[in-house]
């Protein structure tokens, strides 16, 4: 490939295009790419799902973002397989294309795939040709992805990395349905993955020890556009890519997503992960979607605030509700909201998962009291 007016051809690892993330904590970064990351993502996925040109894709993510680069545009295009776009995200739309187009992979995060079990559109249309539905970028939700497979017949598999990473763990169709859906499945041996300390940097050695993911591989991006102090973030000393979130890896290879480090409530001292309060919270069956943040607390420094909203023509719940149910679940004490905010829609950032950077600005209103 040349570039018009370019001195010399554009070859698999220049620079090739930019493109933003999703901003979901934050102001959006742009990152750079090059052509044979995605050729390299796009290996380990048909390795894991087994692509052919029969295949019809359906990206419901905003086609700018990573994942929905690689599910919208590389995969589909390489396999020589039909993809299926929607002008916007709306569950009752892409319930009826997968009817018609009779697509086989889906891909979503987990706030588009728990919108559409909500949707009373998913009993009105055939999905039966579904097979793989990608999810991940974040916590999946265990017992709605479970019902996603209960009702729709396809096996929920996920990658686990970001727009910057590419992947650095997934899981495949041969995991028992407990891995699948409990964990982002095993380390990919060519990302090289560790776990650093969030405080020091160091190596964490110790198993089940949470630490900060960071990979090393053909998957990676060239870091951020003219912002060194994101890329110093961004980067170790030694040039290894972190990610944002806390995770664990057990004895047998299988990362699990624990929190990130920028979502930690800590109450008295102690960390909170607002991602395992989020997928307590997230199995009362009265609520659709919820998302929590830590509240000021002049006694605690911060308390576990969560805001949620409901399932469609569900009455809202009270605090007490919540707590009720959690208690029959045998949740924790510690992982129990100690205020509730219910809202008719959470707010959503441009990558369709919701926006916790204004839940943040939320919660310090004395409404979230």
């Amino acid at each position: 490939m040349t570039v018009a007016g370019a001195e010399h051809p554009l070859g698999p690892d220049d620079l090739w295009f930019l493109n933003s993330t999703s901003g979901t904590t934050g102001l959006p970064k742009v990152v750079m790419h090059n052509q044979a990351r995605w050729f390299a993502f796009h290996d380990l996925a048909h390795r894991v799902a087994g692509f052919t040109e029969n295949d019809v894709f359906c990206s419901v993510l905003p086609a700018p973002f990573g994942f929905g680069l690689w599910t919208a545009h590389f995969s589909p295009a390489i396999a020589g397989a039909a993809c299926v776009v929607c002008e916007r995200f709306d569950p009752a739309v892409v319930l009826r294309a997968i009817e018609r187009y009779r697509v086989t992979v889906l891909a979503a995060v987990s706030t588009q795939f728990v919108m559409m079990l909500n949707s009373a559109a998913i009993d009105e249309y055939d999905i039966s040709s579904l097979r793989i539905m990608f999810t991940g970028g974040e916590m999946v939700p265990y017992e709605r992805a479970k019902e996603f497979e209960d009702r729709t017949g396809a096996q929920v598999l996920q990658f686990y990395g970001s727009n910057e990473t590419g992947a650095l763990s997934c899981t495949t169709p041969d995991d028992p349905q407990s891995k699948r859906l409990r964990t982002a499945g095993k380390v990919i041996p060519e990302m090289h993955v560790r776990l650093l300390d969030a405080g020091t940097g160091e190596d964490i050695t110790t198993i089940g020890t949470p630490g900060v993911p960071a990979g090393k591989g053909p998957t990676l991006c060239l870091g951020y556009w003219d912002d060194e102090a994101a890329n110093d973030d961004l980067f170790t000393a030694d040039g290894w890519m972190r990610m944002g979130d806390l995770a664990t890896i057990d004895a047998d290879g299988y990362l699990t997503v624990v929190g990130r480090t920028s979502d930690l409530i800590i109450r008295g001292g102690k960390n909170i992960s607002a991602a395992q309060v989020e997928g307590e919270v997230a199995s009362h069956p009265a609520i659709a979607l919820c998302g929590a943040v830590a509240v000021p607390d002049a006694t605690f420094g911060e308390r576990v605030c969560v805001f949620v909203e409901m399932r469609s023509g569900r009455e809202p719940i009270t605090l007490d509700d919540l707590r009720a149910h959690l208690e029959r679940r045998g949740t924790g004490k510690e992982l129990w909201p100690e205020r509730l905010v219910v809202l008719e829609a959470l707010p959503r950032s441009s990558g369709g998962k919701v926006a916790k950077g204004e839940l943040r600005a939320q919660a310090q209103s004395p409404d979230a009291a």
